[in-house]
């Protein structure tokens, strides 16, 4: 089993505006119809275990998303069709039938650095980030197998260990058990799945592998139809303090909760256009010091409030990419963190 040289992260604490530790905690309704256990309280799901192949070894993974709405609804997966957008970049990997439903992968992830971080002078950005998981040359979750169709379908395990937010796993039985986090979309609690990211910084403070390929999937500040993204805002310096009231990245350093990341969109296959993707174009956003002075710093927990508050020059851009025009004109980092929504209030 690992060992871990973190020298600060704490425990998830799920918070909702207006949520105590004295009152209860809102009820959240899985999405995957596939998911053979969810435990709100303990924030995990328990997922159909895969087995795979990547050069004569065997890797498991599970299937969070689809780009086809009929076999997401078969699958009991997310819908989500943007992730077509990114077929014939470096961000899709090709697998092949080898037979009694294994496929073979071209890429997979050791599974054996040890993950470390370590805060900076001024705690963010930190000065030690080394993801505990890696991905190699040819890895991405993305798969197709030459159908048109592209899975969400991240690497858990394999030879060389176990992704960092597996709590526990059945060969036999064939499950796995996956830590989850909390979020927010539309002022409405979420528990998001997060396994990759093309930054290891990100892939660092998520606990999930580092998978640069990924960062080839198009539409970078864009939520449009031709993106295979949807942003995500995450609060640089929100606040840290005692309570429920826990945002910022620099809490996550600090081991005062989770980053409580705040999405734009979330799997609904009502929607003829949906424009939810698991791929999330990460904005940092940070406080200004007049508004922490002033006292405006808050929880927030909608991406138009978000957009408001940058439109008032209360908080800036913490990312240098191009400015996404929905978001008040707050900018994106150019990375991309996989994070499909299990869970939603």
């Amino acid at each position: 089993m690992k060992r871990f040289m973190i020298l600060a992260l704490g425990l998830l604490f799920l918070a909702v505006p207006g949520f105590t530790a004295a009152q209860e905690a809102p009820s959240l309704k899985v999405l995957l119809e596939s998911a053979i256990l969810f435990d709100q309280a303990g924030e995990t799901i328990t997922l159909p275990l895969f087995e795979g192949t990547q050069q004569g070894e065997t890797v498991w993974y599970v299937i969070t998303d689809s780009s086809d709405r009929d076999d997401a609804s078969v699958r009991g997966v997310n819908w989500a069709p943007k992730l077509a957008n990114a077929l014939g970049t470096a961000a899709v990997q090709t697998v092949a039938e080898v037979g009694a439903g294994v496929v073979e992968f071209q890429g997979t992830v050791d599974f054996r650095p040890e993950r470390v971080l370590e805060p900076g002078p001024t705690v963010f950005p930190p000065a030690t980030a080394i993801p505990g998981s890696i991905g190699d040359g040819r890895y991405s979750p993305l798969a197709t197998r030459g159908d048109g169709i592209v899975h969400n379908a991240p690497h858990v395990a394999n030879g060389t260990g176990r992704h960092d937010k597996v709590v526990a796993i059945d060969f036999s039985a064939r499950t796995v058990t996956l830590r989850l986090t909390a979020g927010f979309y539309h002022d409405r609690a979420i528990l998001y799945l997060s396994t990759e990211s093309s930054d290891p910084v990100g892939a660092t403070l998520e606990e999930s592998t580092f998978a640069p390929n990924m960062n080839a999937a198009p539409g970078i500040a864009s939520n449009g139809e031709d993106s295979a993204r949807a942003p995500i805002i995450a609060i640089v310096n929100g606040e840290t303090g005692p309570g429920p009231n826990r945002q910022g990245l620099i809490s996550a350093i600090l081991g005062e909760g989770s980053p409580l990341n705040v999405t734009v969109e979330h799997p609904n296959r009502r929607h003829q256009i949906p424009l939810y993707s698991p791929l999330w174009d990460v904005h940092p956003a940070v406080w200004t010091d007049a508004a922490i002075a002033a006292g405006e710093r808050r929880l927030l927990t909608h991406h138009q409030e978000i957009a408001r508050a940058v439109e008032d020059g209360l908080l800036l851009s913490g990312g240098f990419g191009p400015a996404n025009p929905d978001l008040g004109g707050l900018r994106a980092t150019g990375f991309i963190v996989n994070c499909p929504i299990m869970a939603v209030e």
